[in-house]
């Protein structure tokens, strides 16, 4: 099993752990700290890591990620283990749980804004600092089967969202590719280190059980379900799209897809089972 706790990093768990989706392809959450303004005619003295450990573990625990990283130093600490949320996005009661998307959701507060300085020089993005430590923090997300990808785009200051692709795709996000988030950050990232094995692709989301779908079910795996009937060409009941709520479109949808396997009788009876599951998602 994956480690829990990235190998090295300082161990400052936090007690309100809490899970994740796992329905959803593991992922990658980026952030700069962007404790200051600063300018390039004006740069600014980087903050104290140990500054933000005390903040992650005080008085900012209500917005803390699983890890700091100090790009500077390859120095990390971490406060809640990978098979926990964190809580450094915006996550809106009712709407995309975005702190708990994925087998794992990994968020990662890189120490930095635009301007910095260190030891005497000024650093416009996290592109340009020595990103040291994170071929291992790149190691530790794909042995969670993070693939290497940005399915959005690689950051840059001008970002764009799709929840769409936020509920389908794993890989990295920055913050500003974040569902139900205004932030912009973490602009410029660098080039990912090549991977020196190979990752297997991540498989098919886990089959909910049964007792997930039905007349007044009201969950993600159903949102999950009608998406992948869409791309699958079966969506032709939905008058509007999926939804979280089960309606006799999902059932009607489901019913053509299992028609479509050749099944007849209750083999085609518009719930879905785990065999209709692992096919709608080969």
């Amino acid at each position: 099993m994956p480690h829990l706790w990235l190998p090295g990093a300082e161990r400052h768990p936090l007690s309100d752990t809490a899970p994740t989706d796992t329905q959803y392809d593991p992922r990658v959450i980026w952030h700069i700290t962007w404790d200051k303004n600063a300018t390039a005619a004006k740069p600014a003295d980087l903050v104290a890591f140990d500054k933000l450990v005390q903040y992650f573990t005080g008085g900012g625990k209500a917005v803390a990620p699983h890890l700091l990283w100090d790009p500077f130093t390859g120095r990390t600490a971490q406060f809640y283990p990978a098979n926990s949320r964190s809580k450094s996005v915006v996550d809106l009661a009712g709407g995309t749980r975005t702190n708990r998307t994925g087998k794992v959701c990994l968020q990662v507060e890189t120490l930095f804004f635009p301007y910095c300085r260190v030891n005497g020089k000024s650093y416009a993005t996290v592109r340009d600092t020595p990103a040291k430590g994170l071929d291992k923090i790149l190691a530790w997300a794909r042995s969670w089967g993070v693939p290497d990808a940005w399915p959005m785009g690689a950051p840059t200051w001008k970002v764009n969202r799709s929840e769409h692709i936020w509920e389908t795709e794993g890989g990295h996000y920055g913050h500003g590719q974040t569902p139900e988030n205004t932030h912009t950050d973490p602009g410029p990232m660098p080039k990912w280190p090549t991977s020196t094995s190979t990752t297997p692709k991540p498989g098919p989301p886990a089959f909910p059980g049964r007792s997930a779908f039905g007349p007044g079910k009201s969950n993600a795996s159903i949102l999950l379900l009608g998406q992948q009937l869409v791309r699958k060409g079966c969506g032709k009941h939905y008058r509007v799209g999926p939804s979280r709520d089960w309606g006799e479109a999902d059932r009607l949808n489901v019913v053509d897809f299992q028609h479509a396997q050749k099944w007849t009788g209750s083999d085609a009876d518009g719930y879905p089972g785990p065999e209709t599951w692992r096919r709608l998602f080969a």
